[in-house]
């Protein structure tokens, strides 16, 4: 396929989108089955025009004074991609499988129009209702924190320190374009281009053998933060498919106790394989079962009860950027709920001297710190340890992290614009 071609397959699958009212991976998948003749470049490179489009939903159909697909998608080529008129005007030439040529309006929009005096939830691209939350969190600088949770994300990998050492692992992976993560001792970013493509990871070496998992640098920080010892007992009671787990079972080094749960069995199913391939053996899953509490012989005996709570997942939009289009109202309410009942369930399970770590992927503050305080106000046995000295475990980076991050009270806030991580909230509570 031609650049045109894609172009106008983006423009189109961006029509569908909006027509069926469906999830872009969805809509991209039966793309994909009812086009067998594009091949894989074509198909990374569509995906990542409409990834970009999502992104940019709001200032690129404010560029163009349109919301129709074609508007958006010439807008975000602007915005996004830095097109110039005339790169953007090669594109739509009207060729066979390419765009219709440019109107008039439209290049009057593209030369003329700007994000000058734009809405902070158009200049950030994201739905006006959410405009007070984010306000109370960022202020003024919403706009800006927004525009860098739409920007996109790097290919994150946390090296299993079970299996080898990061600069044992890095030159192994240099043809990728790997290097240090900023903050975090155990980590190797890979940046990823416009096209989307995915850098094989997974057919690694260091992959298959464990040596290596993806993980967002934010993510892998929120564990080191919890400051999981060898010999321990641990619990992760939201474990999902693993990940914090893997990283919990490294801090402790084989040592110690460690239980993994989730409410729900089915997201626990991959965390089996996982435990194998990265040579975790103090590791115990708990499935579910009906209303059976999995925990009931867990009564103040855990030194540390890590929460990765169930939330808006605000703070990852730029891994999912369709999600925040897709969010309602309503989803707030729910995931409130259910991280209060996880902190109040969490809490037995603590002995006195141990700790809660309360973790999401939100960037607002009804999820983070006024969920904590809430907490404490039910139960006044815990209290929060400083933020400083959780970071403290980054050693020689911890006062550079403390001036990048947002500090509250009750914990840390990381956000793309601020720490170059995903969107993620640290507390960490201690129990007597």
């Amino acid at each position: 396929m031609t650049p045109a071609a894609r172009l106008s397959a983006a423009i189109d699958l961006i029509a569908t989108i909006d027509a069926q009212r469906i999830p872009a991976a969805k809509a991209l998948k039966e793309w994909g089955i009812a086009h067998r003749y594009a091949g894989s470049g074509d198909r990374a490179a569509i995906s990542g025009l409409i990834w970009d489009v999502l992104r940019r939903q709001s200032s690129a159909a404010y560029l163009m004074d349109d919301d129709s697909a074609r508007a958006r998608v010439l807008g975000m080529l602007k915005l996004e991609r830095g097109m110039d008129l005339a790169t953007i005007a090669a594109f739509c030439d009207g060729s066979r499988f390419a765009p219709a040529p440019l109107t008039e309006a439209e290049q009057a929009a593209l030369t003329s129009r700007s994000l000058v005096d734009a809405p902070a939830s158009i200049a950030g691209d994201y739905p006006e209702w959410l405009d007070p939350y984010l306000a109370k969190v960022f202020g003024d600088d919403r706009a800006a924190e927004a525009t860098a949770m739409a920007s996109r994300a790097p290919l994150d990998l946390r090296i299993n320190t079970l299996k080898g050492k990061r600069e044992k692992i890095l030159p192994r992976l240099a043809h990728l374009g790997a290097r240090e993560t900023p903050w975090s001792p155990l980590g190797l970013r890979v940046e990823l281009g416009a096209d989307a493509r995915n850098p094989g990871i997974h057919s690694e070496e260091d992959f298959i053998k464990g040596a290596i998992e993806v993980q967002d640098e934010g993510s892998q920080l929120a564990a080191l933060f919890s400051a999981a010892k060898p010999g321990e007992q641990v619990i992760d009671i939201c474990a999902g498919a693993g990940g914090k787990t893997l990283a919990l079972a490294a801090m402790m080094g084989g040592k110690g106790r460690l239980i993994a749960t989730d409410h729900d069995k089915r997201q626990l199913a991959p965390i089996h394989e996982r435990l194998s391939r990265a040579g975790v053996h103090n590791c115990e899953v708990r499935t579910p079962r009906g209303e059976a509490d999995v925990l009931s012989d867990i009564e103040a005996s855990a030194d540390l009860v890590l929460i990765d709570a169930p939330c808006t997942g605000t703070g990852t939009w730029r891994r999912n950027p369709d999600a925040k289009w897709r969010m309602r109202p309503g989803a707030l309410e729910v995931r409130l709920k259910d991280q209060a009942e996880v902190l109040d369930r969490a809490a037995p399970l603590v002995k006195a001297g141990g700790r809660i770590a309360y973790i999401t992927c939100s960037v607002l503050s009804e999820e983070n710190g006024e969920q904590v305080r809430a907490f404490i106000a039910r139960h006044p046995e815990f209290s929060v340890q400083p933020p400083e000295q959780t970071a403290s475990v980054l050693w020689d980076k911890a006062e550079d992290f403390a001036k990048a991050a947002l500090p509250s009270a009750e914990g840390w806030l990381m956000t793309p614009r601020r720490t170059g991580t995903d969107g993620f909230f640290v507390s960490v509570l201690k129990k007597g």
